[in-house]
């Protein structure tokens, strides 16, 4: 099933389900994407995700990816941002614009508390993109990625902020 998303002068944008069938179509997007490879385990996560992966399509060209995760710490329900990404020659026409809107939809439906995410420290192009919906960076981590260069990570966080029932 596709969510149609978003209609730019440029083209149309959708969200797609991940499934069993597109699964390695979105392996080697990632590996397109991303300096990171991601292992089996990874992926067999993205099967289970639900709503929280998406494969972005530009007029039914699969050109990124979002997959994200819940997690419980520290008295907190967080998203976890895993990747969001689209290829590179598919910058700047709204699509990962529209993978985080529907990143910042979901956290809102599952009440969770934060959304944070890692990236390189030399991504400035993504730590600003991030900024741009209210990110922030609050850690530095170093060592972080291995075997690529450099290997240090941001940590930027959103803050969700709930509305109170009123009764």
């Amino acid at each position: 099933m596709i969510t149609k998303i978003n209609i730019t002068e440029m083209g149309r944008i959708d969200l797609g389900e991940i499934t069993k069938h597109n699964i390695r179509l979105v392996r080697r997007l990632n590996h397109s994407i991303f300096p990171v490879s991601y292992n089996d385990r990874f992926y067999k996560d993205v099967l289970e995700a639900g709503d929280l992966a998406k494969l972005a399509l530009f007029n039914d060209i699969a050109v990124g990816t979002v997959c994200c995760r819940i997690e419980l710490a520290d008295n907190e329900k967080r998203l976890y941002i895993m990747t969001l990404g689209c290829l590179f020659t598919y910058r700047r026409l709204g699509i990962g614009s529209t993978m985080l809107k529907h990143v910042l939809e979901c956290a809102t439906k599952k009440g969770v508390d934060n959304i944070y995410l890692h990236v390189q420290i030399n991504n400035t192009e993504a730590i600003e993109f991030y900024k741009k919906f209210g990110f922030e960076i609050v850690d530095t981590k170093e060592d972080y990625y291995k075997r690529i260069e450099p290997s240090t990570a941001l940590v930027l966080r959103k803050q969700m902020h709930h509305q109170q029932n009123s009764n």
